[in-house]
């Protein structure tokens, strides 16, 4: 069981580490374009579609990542005012909505990725389906998150982030 956890954590932090790498990557080719359209009067013809393939993919897996650290958005105001049993049975409706989410991301998007996987980028000439492939992806974490969280494990990683932590 704890080596599944370990494989499980390992996987959590290889896509967080890819988003990270994914935001810091377009941060150096975004610099990159200015410095030499400015300074050189040349774009390179690929760093637009990088650097727009790395935002959907970090965008993404930001959003896997938001739904495993609570950071969704919540009515805290009104819901103070529910009993602790409403808010359970709230918090569960939650959690299956959340699922759903995740699966119409995953159905969806594995449709999308299939459906263009024919056509090709315009200057990188890789397959469209690279900018696709993160929905099922991150639907299939957001189903894994929204699950656990259902189930009372918490997977909140990074302690003081998540919604109502002050």
């Amino acid at each position: 069981m704890k080596s599944l956890k370990q494989v499980a954590l390992w996987i959590d932090s290889f896509f967080e580490n890819l988003a990270l790498v994914a935001l810091a990557s377009m941060t150096v080719i975004v610099t990159i374009q200015v410095l030499t359209r400015k300074l050189f009067n040349h774009v390179f013809f690929w760093s637009e579609e990088v650097t727009l393939l790395l935002m959907v993919w970090f965008t993404f897996m930001g959003i896997a990542i938001g739904f495993r650290e609570k950071l969704h958005m919540a009515m805290d105001s009104v819901t103070k005012f529910f009993p602790a049993g409403v808010n359970k049975v709230l918090d569960k409706v939650i959690n299956v909505c959340i699922f759903l989410f995740g699966l119409y991301l995953l159905k969806n998007g594995w449709d999308f990725t299939v459906l263009m996987a024919d056509s090709k980028l315009p200057a990188t000439q890789l397959s469209n389906s690279v900018q696709y492939a993160v929905m099922p992806l991150t639907g299939f974490m957001i189903c894994v998150y929204s699950l656990l969280q259902f189930l009372g494990i918490n997977t909140v990683r990074h302690e003081g982030m998540e919604e109502g932590s002050e």
